[in-house]
């Protein structure tokens, strides 16, 4: 158990940060940290007279917003379960998300609350608008007035609002804080359980680690719901008094990138497809015509393009930021490969939701090609194979960070725990001599080749996004065989006047060629065409279960 309080971390950071900007909807103006410790004691008052007891569960589901992380705050505060919900989740998964985790309260969007249907949530006490904490539905008569109430009420106590009325209950660290239902990628989600430890131990590690200070900008784009974005977009800059705004919007390359312009945040915080979109459509396009391409084969010349290169990609993300921190999924080995080249800073980790979910990481200065970092100091981790930097084999993980288990799922919990402590991270990887990982797959996505070999699907499907026309792609196993389906970059087929005739004929050779750089036992034996984006995880991985023949 940590030294450091989670709960007492927030506290703190609230009052030493008293009258710097906290938290802002992008493009609106902000609060500052005394009016996020107000509202925060405004919805505690709310939980009070609504008989919320510490440990009962709050459901709350919203785009990323400055309600949505006050609402989580004001939860994990009191000592309420926070159950974060992803916006992305169809309304009967709602319905079963807010009925298996016993939650009482719920805080919703008024745009989502239009979908859902409160009689399919009998154990509700209340339901508030997140886009103005109003009531839109009480069990009880009382609940009718209870916001007004709270807001007169609360104005009569404390008419002079100062750091002095911050004052949080005690919470232990072993406390349950958050059960969050991963999306995931092999079939419906289980509600993974958090403690305020686990939650301290990623904060205090990125404290310790991530070269952030009170009024650095950060931008917020990835789902709060999720554990990634919510450790270290809201969190741990919240803790250091950090101004972070809240992209509300659909995140598309070009939405992000005019908000980089804006926001230039300090430290990034990505998945690898936003990068690799950038790279693909701005980048090697710029690099493969005219005077950058006969330069760049010029060994003299070639450092010219990449400083250039360099400066744009600087430009492109806002110009003031230390590094890019991607995780969440691979990063394609071309697109690495070349940011390595040019020393751009960015560096990779590697995580899941069971811990927090933050399993390893280094700084974008001591970053090593296709490792995903060093194992972070609050958790051990080795790989169950007789030779962990030759052979591979599961990743397996303990300390900290790791979860208490599945809420309600024992089988699952035993199943992901054994009884040693150690979390089945169902990842594969390597460990080299110095302690980095290397993620080398998913030991269920893993394909058994004809004779025995281990096939890994991504690292086939890394090569193929990078030929002519692909957009993204997906090897599926089919009786014994491998295939693929292809999402194909349409914009590129309007631009060149690409017919359906010729894309079959492009997606041909794109497979005699995938063949020829591969072993015989990975051939791909047909490429099909997909009419749509593959549905995905909240971190970008295609959802493989989807797509099992």
């Amino acid at each position: 158990m940590l030294k450091q309080n989670f709960v007492k971390t927030l506290e703190n950071s609230i009052k030493n940060n008293w009258s710097l900007p906290a938290l802002s909807n992008y493009q609106e103006g902000y609060l500052s940290y005394e009016k996020v410790g107000e509202k925060i004691h405004l919805l505690h008052y709310i939980f009070k007279k609504s008989s919320i007891k510490q440990g009962d569960k709050i459901a709350l589901i919203g785009k990323n917003s400055v309600n949505w992380a006050i609402t989580y705050l004001a939860t994990v505060s009191y000592g309420a379960v926070i159950v974060p919900i992803l916006p992305d989740f169809n309304p009967e998964d709602v319905h079963h998300i807010i009925n298996h985790s016993d939650s009482v309260i719920f805080f919703t969007s008024d745009q989502l609350y239009e979908n859902l249907d409160e009689t399919q949530m009998p154990d509700l006490e209340a339901i508030f608008s997140l886009d103005n904490f109003g009531l839109l539905y009480g069990k009880k008569k009382e609940y009718d007035n209870i916001f007004k109430n709270a807001q007169i009420s609360h104005l009569q106590e404390y008419q002079s609002f100062s750091p002095a009325v911050i004052k949080f209950p005690e919470i232990n660290n072993n406390r349950l804080a958050a059960i969050v239902y991963t999306s995931g990628t092999t079939g419906f989600s289980k509600g993974v359980m958090l403690s305020h430890n686990s939650l301290m131990a990623n904060v205090k590690y990125a404290q310790d680690h991530m070269p952030l200070k009170a009024g650095n900008k950060i931008l917020s784009f990835m789902p709060l719901a999720h554990s990634y974005g919510c450790a270290f977009e809201f969190l741990f800059p919240f803790t250091l008094g950090c101004h972070i705004t809240f992209l509300s919007k659909t995140p598309s390359p070009k939405v992000i990138v005019k908000a980089f312009q804006d926001i230039k945040p300090h430290l990034i915080l990505s998945v690898p497809l936003i990068i690799e979109k950038i790279y693909k459509k701005q980048i090697r396009p710029a690099l493969n015509k005219g005077a950058a391409k006969r330069l760049k084969s010029i060994p003299v010349l070639k450092n010219i393009v990449h400083k250039k290169v360099y400066s744009k990609l600087i430009e492109v993300f806002g110009g003031n930021f230390y590094e890019i921190v991607i995780g969440g999924a691979a990063l394609n080995k071309e697109v690495e490969n070349f940011l390595k080249q040019i020393k751009f800073p960015f560096t990779i980790g590697y995580g899941m939701t069971e811990c927090g979910p933050l399993i390893s990481y280094t700084a974008w200065d001591n970053h090593r090609l296709e490792a995903v970092g060093l194992p972070v100091d609050t958790l051990d981790v080795k790989i169950d194979s007789n030779d962990q930097q030759n052979i591979v084999g599961e990743i397996l993980v303990r300390g900290e960070n790791v979860m208490d288990g599945y809420y309600k799922n024992q089988q699952a919990t035993d199943n992901a725990i054994d009884q040693d402590g150690w979390l089945h991270t169902g990842d594969l990887g390597l460990v080299d001599k110095d302690g980095f990982v290397f993620i080398k797959g998913r030991s269920k996505d893993m394909i058994l080749g004809p004779s025995g070999q281990n096939i890994y699907p991504e690292e086939i499907e890394a090569r193929l996004n990078n030929m002519p026309f692909v957009q993204e792609s997906l090897i599926l196993d089919k009786n014994g065989s491998l295939m693929s389906l292809v999402y194909p970059d349409l914009e590129m087929m309007d631009t060149e006047n690409v017919t359906e005739t010729d894309l079959l004929k492009i997606m041909e050779d794109n497979r005699k060629q995938l063949n020829s750089q591969l072993p015989s036992y990975i051939n791909i034996m047909k490429i099909e065409i997909y009419p749509k984006e593959f549905e995905k995880t909240p971190t970008k991985k295609i959802k493989r279960f989807l797509h099992t023949i």
